[in-house]
């Protein structure tokens, strides 16, 4: 495998994981360096160990869990975006959970590296060794993760409140992307 087909699975990714940070910041929930790092690095971290965790358990149990991992993903993300509008809606409403934290931010973790999964028994089948792949793909994550975060934060300063429900609604689509996908593939 060439470094710059790599490069391109590790941006295919990431992609969901960068548009989480986004979401998640815009809505100003994402304060500060240390949330951006917490954010970034354990997106990044879950993008690493998923292919891993996928190489080693090998296609029998990834095919259990392809079955349904769509399904989970949705509803993981369609969770934290509905109480993103939903506090989006409530003017002076305490803001949803802080996304850099706690089961919100392994929720989300979760949900957008559940492809990763797919890629590490993919990698297993046709022998590439997973070490290199998943810390590229790893580190590809965070660093878009981290960039995102930092768009994201731009846009809800100039847009406020209606950006944590565009971010909700982000969220729900994403979702719901990675159901259509599976469902229809």
């Amino acid at each position: 495998m060439s470094l710059i087909e790599l490069l391109l699975i590790a941006v295919s990714l990431a992609m969901d994981a960068v548009a989480v940070s986004i979401a998640a910041s815009a809505c100003l929930r994402v304060q500060g360096l240390r949330a951006g790092l917490r954010m970034a690095g354990s997106f990044g971290f879950f993008q690493f160990a998923m292919p891993v965790a996928g190489w080693l358990a090998g296609a029998q149990i990834a095919g259990r869990i392809a079955a349904v991992d769509h399904w989970i993903a949705f509803a993981l993300l369609a969770f934290v975006g509905g109480r993103m509008i939903r506090a989006g809606c409530h003017a002076g409403a305490e803001s949803c959970d802080d996304p850099t934290r706690g089961m919100t931010l392994f929720n989300l973790s979760v949900a957008t590296s559940l492809d990763a999964l797919a890629v590490g028994v993919s990698l297993a089948m046709v022998g590439v060794s997973i070490w290199y792949p998943s810390v590229v793909i790893g580190v590809v994550t965070g660093a878009l993760s981290f960039a995102g975060i930092y768009l994201g934060r731009r846009l809800g300063v100039i847009f406020g409140k209606r950006m944590e429900i565009a971010g909700g609604v982000v969220l729900i689509l994403i979702g719901a992307r990675i159901l259509f996908m599976h469902l229809r593939g």
